[in-house]
């Protein structure tokens, strides 16, 4: 019985780890339609900063030993450096460029799994995640004059960031005692007080706000990065993180629906088959990672295995 509940039991986290992308496929409608224009800093300051400190509080839970700079490097990876440069690239690139580059996630998670994670790539991963990224680019990507470096450069460093980041929390996995709530909120703090400096150096007090944009900010904060965040690093726990990482073209899927259904964004036939061949690549992806790789030993302090965690115990470091 055990067993025939396992595959289900997977389906389930997957689908649960999958709302975080489908999530941030609502950023740019949010930010477009509810928050001021021109402060990509503040914004990312908004959605870090409350949102790790509501968890902070939530959790009760501080970092101890190795895991204050754990905890800040995991935040500045995946919050600190990836907000601002996701914001510049999306500032300075023509259309959905930046979605295309940021869809390469997957390919540079394979590279980063065999030297941190012991995982040697393979060529369906490899496959999938070039169709992943070939079927994005379909979808969002359209004609435009000569492409910026800087923000080239920009949406490359923001998908190296994560990438490095989603492989790190795999490889150290969670101190002893201490759940995914709590490490989401030190990364979500860590990273918002490192975009706190820069947001007020860049772009000075913080904005006039009116009802609309309050709601916008609450939104980001409360659903878009609290929740969806803790949902993330809690697939990457229990999860392979190639598995995870095949979840991130659902968010450039979920832009170009909602800008469809509620922008009146109009979807091309050539769009249509980009967003059906990036959703298949992202099934492929889960289905690729169905039998996970040989067993490590848990490092020492690691918190003991989780009973819904199929995956396996954390790695060695």
């Amino acid at each position: 019985m055990a067993d025939s509940r396992r595959p289900a039991a997977i389906w389930s986290l997957v689908a649960l780890t999958a709302l975080a992308p489908v999530s941030w496929g609502t950023t740019y409608a949010v930010t477009t339609e509810f928050l001021p224009p021109g402060r990509p800093l503040f914004t990312a300051l908004a959605r870090a900063l409350p949102a790790g400190l509501l968890l902070l509080a939530l959790a009760r839970v501080l970092p101890k030993g190795a895991w204050w700079w754990k905890a800040a490097v995991l935040g500045a990876l995946n919050i600190g450096a990836f907000f601002p440069l996701l914001f510049l690239s999306a500032y300075r690139l023509p259309g959905g460029m930046a979605a295309v580059v940021g869809s390469v996630g997957p390919l540079f998670v394979v590279g980063l799994s065999a030297p941190l994670l012991g995982q040697r790539p393979t060529a369906r991963a490899l496959l999938t995640g070039v169709a992943a990224a070939f079927g994005v680019s379909l979808v969002v990507l359209r004609a435009a004059g000569a492409l910026d470096g800087v923000g080239v450069a920009a949406a490359l460093a923001s998908t190296a960031s994560m990438s490095t980041g989603t492989v790190l929390a795999k490889r150290w996995g969670r101190p002893a005692g201490v759940g995914p709530l709590a490490l989401t909120g030190w990364q979500l703090t860590a990273g918002g007080l490192l975009i706190a400096p820069l947001a007020l150096l860049a772009e000075g007090p913080p904005p006039a706000l009116d009802a609309r944009a309050l709601g916008g900010y609450a939104y980001l904060s409360l659903a878009n990065t609290a929740l969806a965040y803790w949902l993330w690093f809690r697939g990457i726990g229990r999860l392979s993180a190639t598995r995870v990482t095949f979840l991130g073209p659902l968010s450039p899927l979920t832009a170009a629906v909602i800008g469809w259904a509620a922008l009146g964004q109009a979807l091309t036939p050539l769009q249509l088959a980009g967003m059906t061949l990036a959703f298949g690549a992202t099934v492929a992806g889960q289905l690729g990672a169905a039998h996970p790789p040989r067993r490590f030993s848990p490092p020492e302090g690691t918190a003991r295995k989780d009973p819904t965690d199929l995956t396996g115990p954390a790695l060695r470091r």
